[in-house]
């Protein structure tokens, strides 16, 4: 039996297309949007000489594989806040969740500004590292309270486990950039 809040039926979540979805489906999609302009134009400002100049490890992807995959990554991240935005208060206190997928969201572009901008692969991997243990609680909140929003973030995890560790091989073949 599945518990109430893994079904997109619960009672314990607004309908997708009630008055309150849908208004708070562009409240969802704000954080993404913000975090997805404001990456883009850090990352422009790095792309432009200083990050081909780096070594890359062999299994770093082509640069088109990138766009493509955040904005897969930002959309489902979008769907799982708007999940937790439409909880009901009987699925549980929200507030807590939404706090870390912000904050987490706020370190999503601190990377950008701090690897790109800054030209800093190193800082790039501390934030990255403290962005890994941010989604792992946003996650955990996430899903205390509904479990598709949980599972929605896990592909982000996934990515941006990736994206530390070509991080972290970035600073080794690069020592001193």
């Amino acid at each position: 039996m599945q518990s109430p809040s893994s079904s997109s039926a619960s009672p314990a979540i607004h309908p997708a297309m009630s008055l309150r979805g849908i208004v708070l489906l562009p409240v969802s999609v704000l954080p993404s949007l913000f975090a997805s302009v404001l990456g883009q134009l850090f990352t422009a400002v790095g792309m432009v000489g200083w990050y081909r100049t780096l070594q890359k490890p062999f299994f770093n992807p082509p640069d088109l594989a990138f766009p493509i995959a955040w904005t897969f990554l930002y959309a489902l991240m979008a769907v799982a806040f708007w999940r937790i935005l439409r909880l009901r208060s009987e699925a549980g206190p929200k507030g807590m969740a939404i706090l870390a997928y912000l904050g987490q969201m706020l370190l999503n572009v601190g990377w950008s500004y701090v690897f790109f901008g800054l030209r800093s692969p190193l800082g790039g991997l501390v934030v990255s590292s403290a962005m890994l243990i941010a989604i792992g609680i946003t996650i955990r909140y996430f899903q205390r309270l509904d479990r598709a929003a949980g599972i929605a973030l896990y592909p982000y995890f996934a990515w941006v486990t990736f994206a530390t560790v070509l991080n972290a091989t970035i600073v080794w073949l690069n020592p001193g950039a």
